[in-house]
């Protein structure tokens, strides 16, 4: 305990809403002292996506080992932290029981109080262990597999959600098409990579708007559009470019998201905007989303790929501001898969 000083707030985050397993020690809500992740993807790519049953049986397997890592990185002891935290939702039911009924029993051992988090708290929060100097309020894009949400973070922990998806999510739009142009799982990096070699104006791809709210988000239209390019050319006998397809419905993404994120932010008159998520790994989506901030003269925050992905530092960081708020779960705390924001 000797490097850190008493009144310093040592928080144990937990991960394991999908199929990574992660745990991490967080110092005052901005320093990491471990991020350890064991991810599962090699495991899943055989089956062309997250297999909910095999990413619960192998967190179950890992989590301790993934805890203890991280702990012994971090030169920490369970009497040096001040609190547990945890992902209670949303995600598969299975894999977050794993990280809730963890958690709840070292804090039941230890005695140390227990902070739920909410997964896209987490994602957000992320934001600020790169970037000491973002506070809120600012509007923050959340783009992954199964997310996608435009956010009025108001302050720590206080949020507003002004849009999200009616259907498809950003990330799973991605897997989706990449499946079906041949690339395989994961499709975001992918898709991102290959998009670099083709042209993003070759096919024409829609870009869907939601009639009763203007920050709302629906891609499976252009996923079906994309699905119907590939069957015609399929009937036709024509063959298509990988690399444009990939770089058309990249672009149609990412106009859309563009436009919904500025709009938010001319509307609320916030001067910072942020994004977070796996999709937010997305070398385009950062170049367009920086480049009209830019432009605007609004200050743009996001976190490094390793934090933009499932991760335990982003739960730390969630559960610290949670945790000087007063905030405390007790042990009846449970997985909720669909919990709102």
């Amino acid at each position: 305990m000797d490097q850190h000083r008493k009144e310093d707030v040592l928080i144990l985050g937990i991960e394991t809403s999908c199929d990574e397993t992660a745990a991490s020690v967080v110092k005052n809500g901005r320093e990491v002292l471990s991020n350890v992740i064991y991810t599962q993807i090699a495991l899943h790519m055989q089956y062309g996506g997250v297999v909910p049953e095999i990413a619960s049986r192998k967190h179950i397997e890992k989590i301790n080992q993934v805890i203890e890592e991280a702990m012994r990185q971090a030169k920490v002891t369970l009497a040096d932290l001040s609190a547990i935290a945890v992902t209670c939702g949303p995600g598969l039911v299975g894999a977050l029981l794993v990280g809730v009924s963890e958690a709840k029993a070292i804090s039941f051992a230890s005695g140390l109080p227990l902070v739920g988090v909410h997964h896209i708290s987490g994602h957000i929060s992320a934001n600020y262990i790169e970037h000491r100097e973002l506070e809120p309020p600012f509007v923050c894009l959340v783009a992954s597999g199964g997310h996608s949400h435009l956010v009025a973070v108001k302050d720590y922990g206080v949020y507003e959600t002004i849009g999200r998806t009616r259907d498809d999510a950003a990330g799973e739009a991605f897997d989706k098409v990449a499946r079906a142009i041949g690339l395989g799982y994961p499709g975001g990096p992918k898709i991102d990579r290959i998009s670099r070699e083709g042209n993003p104006h070759a096919i024409a791809f829609p870009r869907a708007k939601v009639a009763d709210n203007a920050y709302d988000f629906s891609f499976s239209g252009l996923k079906s559009a994309v699905l119907n390019y590939l069957n015609s050319c399929r009937m036709k006998g024509e063959s298509f470019c990988q690399a444009d397809v990939a770089a058309s419905f990249q672009k149609a993404v990412i106009d859309v998201l563009t436009e919904h994120s500025m709009h938010a932010v001319a509307e609320f008159g916030y001067d910072k905007f942020a994004m977070a998520g796996g999709v937010a790994a997305n070398s385009a989506l950062r170049a367009s989303l920086e480049k009209e901030c830019l432009v605007r003269g609004i200050r743009f925050f996001c976190p490094s790929p390793v934090y933009c992905t499932d991760n335990a530092a982003m739960i730390g960081t969630a559960g610290y501001y949670e945790y000087i708020r007063g905030v405390r779960s007790g042990y009846d705390l449970n997985a909720v898969p669909g919990l709102k924001l």
